[in-house]
């Protein structure tokens, strides 16, 4: 196993669990809000040193809670992403890989327990509004796993025949849902424009009609963008200086003010856990219409920090001190068992890769990260890199990357060509000295190199390797549907 304390986790799943608590338990549980952008760059909001994007509302959100400098995703990409948020697992473990398009037949099994499922066993309203990309078939929509609404896009916003580079029926037209229907068979650029803003609304009606009810809530908005195309709404469209980027930043960051200022006028932001973070780096080969990772390597699509850091805060006054940051290393599979610790949440069912970080990133003396270390997976189920626990050592271990060699991406919505380079043998870099990722010291840790190669070795065994072409033991399958049905 991966981790130490997946045999001893309290925190469990299982998919039977009364779904009615007594209402003083659920009135001591938080709400929770998690807002998940789309290819949002590490240095692309004021809090993680954005100079040309104005962010006030995530300014305060830093400023009255903590931002997390060392938080990773476990994949570079975006279903697999989504699939590690919500369900604690590495998504290799569940067969979600990539980005899935308008023509998978796969999605999230329905033996695998989302956040959602866990915090609506318990009482909590929940809904999700925003991009899914988990299967847009039937069997795998939000409201058949654990969501009671769902509004938004389900899978990328560039999959539509509108696409810059899309050849002639490459893509269906791009479907907005609700709930289990489709309300719009066919979104257009002029749509595209209004989604923010759409969500935005969609996220302050519920919050608006829970919070009133004293039942917990929990709001999981995932916004399509900055992912591209661009597209800003005529309040935002033109008014920053960074572009039709920062527009579009700039209106996210106006979407978490008004969930905000909903939750203070119904007297429950106190009682609110709110996370904000993104699915991946940005997609550098955009250009000018792709986000920063500032000092870091590479972005998007690479298993480089460019690729998996990205920017996290977090606010739930009285949890955590405010105006704090913490350099703590944890992963996006931690959420949930650390989520379910802090409520009390116990289940029973397959287990999780993620764990209870809570002390760690609290920075309780004497706390360590349980993990072993953490597998950075991309493409069609390669093991790309591994890193220590506590996040100081990242080993690169063989493999093609994609990269632009220091030239600029794109301009107007047209991408460039990345290059294809290649690590040769394994690279060990410090990410504390050099976040950078370009002073390779393998040669003066080869301790460090034995003990990352070692855990390599038990990832492969357990979630497979196709550089290797080592078979995985421990990983399920993904839901599938049979050609013909919906």
């Amino acid at each position: 196993m991966l981790s130490p304390l997946l045999g001893m986790l309290a925190i469990c799943l299982s998919p039977s669990i009364p779904h009615q608590q007594k209402a003083d338990d659920q009135k001591n549980r938080p709400n929770i809000v998690l807002i998940f952008c789309d290819d949002l760059g590490y240095a692309d909001i004021g809090p993680f040193g954005a100079k040309n994007i104005r962010t006030p509302h995530l300014d305060k959100l830093a400023k009255n809670g903590r931002t997390f400098t060392n938080f990773h995703v476990a994949q570079p990409v975006c279903s697999a992403s989504r699939a590690a948020i919500l369900t604690g697992c590495y998504p290799n473990r569940i067969g979600i890989q990539g980005a899935l398009g308008p023509q998978a037949r796969h999605g999230i099994h329905a033996n695998e327990v989302t956040l959602a499922e866990l915090l609506k066993g318990v009482g909590y309203q929940t809904a999700a509004v925003g991009k899914w990309h988990l299967g847009h078939r039937s069997p795998f929509l939000p409201t058949r796993h654990g969501f009671d609404s769902y509004f938004g896009l389900p899978y990328s916003n560039d999959m539509w025949p509108s696409h810059p580079e899309a050849k002639k029926g490459s893509y269906p037209k791009l479907p907005l849902i609700r709930n289990d229907k489709i309300i719009d068979d066919d979104v257009t650029p002029e749509d595209q424009a209004t989604l923010t803003s759409q969500y935005a609304s969609e996220s302050v009606r519920f919050v608006d009609n829970y919070a009133k009810t004293g039942r917990p809530f929990f709001l999981y908005l995932a916004h399509s963008m900055p992912h591209v195309p661009l597209f800003a709404g005529p309040k935002f469209a033109g008014k920053s200086k960074a572009g039709v980027l920062g527009d579009v930043i700039e209106e996210i960051d106006d979407s978490v003010g008004q969930i905000v200022s909903t939750l203070e006028k119904n007297n429950v932001l106190e009682n609110t856990w709110i996370i904000f973070t993104s699915d991946n780096g940005p997609w550098l080969s955009y250009g000018e219409h792709a986000g920063s990772a500032g000092v870091l390597r590479e972005g998007k699509g690479t298993c480089f920090e460019g690729g998996v850091r990205v920017p996290c805060i977090m606010s739930w006054p009285g949890k955590f001190e405010a105006g704090t940051r913490s350099d703590a290393n944890f992963m996006t599979i931690d959420l949930l068992p650390t989520i379910a610790s802090q409520l009390q949440i116990k289940r029973k069912g397959p287990p999780l890769d993620g764990v209870d970080v809570w002390e760690w990133i609290q920075r309780k003396p004497g706390a360590t990260n349980a993990h072993e270390g953490y597998a950075f997976y991309y493409l069609d189920n390669q093991l790309q890199a591994v890193s220590t626990a506590d996040g100081r050592y990242k080993l690169q271990l063989p493999h093609n990357y994609q990269t632009l060699s220091g030239n600029p991406g794109g301009t107007g919505g047209i991408p460039s060509k990345y290059e294809q380079k290649r690590i040769v043998r394994p690279e060990l870099f410090d990410l504390e000295l050099n976040p950078a990722e370009d002073k390779n010291i393998a040669g003066v840790k080869p301790e460090i190199v034995a003990k990352l190669l070692s855990f390599a070795d038990k990832c492969r065994q357990d979630l497979g390797d196709s550089l290797t072409k080592t078979k995985a033991k421990g990983n399920r399958p993904a839901g599938i549907v049979s050609p013909g049905d919906n």
